[in-house]
């Protein structure tokens, strides 16, 4: 098999971007109110995914119906906040920060050898236990933000950032 040029590969991943603003809005906004809620509550991290899926969410049910949440653990990098800062002044949207470092240190000090990858579980697991719980103070369902790549590659924690109600863009690169 002959592979295929270049050009021809990067063409095959072009998409319409209003069509699939259009079909992922309208998907956010039917599935939250097949569940009967109007709002979402989602973790905004700063990253490129977690920024998409507020505009979209915002786009989708208005801005005042979109509760992120900060959550970053005591090594999270000053410019990833500062990104998520910048999302929530650029929609205006309702926010909270909280910080997971007292809630999951006591846990990691109690196995000192554990990996780095049981610490990101455990962190992730955390987010979603704090989403969760916002979802049913804010009445709203809590939004994924992870996107296909991460799924093909299995980039994703059990009951952590997988555990959600709805994830709009699992079906993007």
């Amino acid at each position: 098999m002959t592979p295929l040029p270049q050009s021809d590969l990067l063409h095959r991943l072009d998409i319409n971007t209003d069509l699939t603003t259009t079909i992922l809005t309208g998907f956010i906004r039917d599935q939250i109110e097949k569940v009967g809620m109007k709002r979402a509550v989602m973790g905004l991290s700063g990253g490129i995914d977690s920024a998409l899926s507020a505009y979209l969410s915002a786009r989708a049910l208005g801005a005042d119906n979109v509760l992120v949440v900060r959550m970053p653990y005591r090594t999270s990098a000053q410019a990833s906040l500062d990104d998520a800062d910048a999302v929530i002044r650029d929609l205006n949207l309702p926010n909270l920060t909280v910080e997971i470092t007292p809630m999951v240190d006591p846990l990691i000090e109690h196995f000192p050898d554990m990996s780095n990858v049981r610490k990101g579980n455990i962190m992730a697991r955390q987010r979603m236990i704090i989403l969760y719980d916002q979802s049913v103070a804010w009445g709203g369902l809590v939004m994924g933000t992870s996107n296909k790549t991460e799924f093909l590659l299995g980039y994703s924690t059990i009951y952590g950032d997988s555990g959600v109600a709805l994830q709009p863009i699992a079906d993007l690169y």
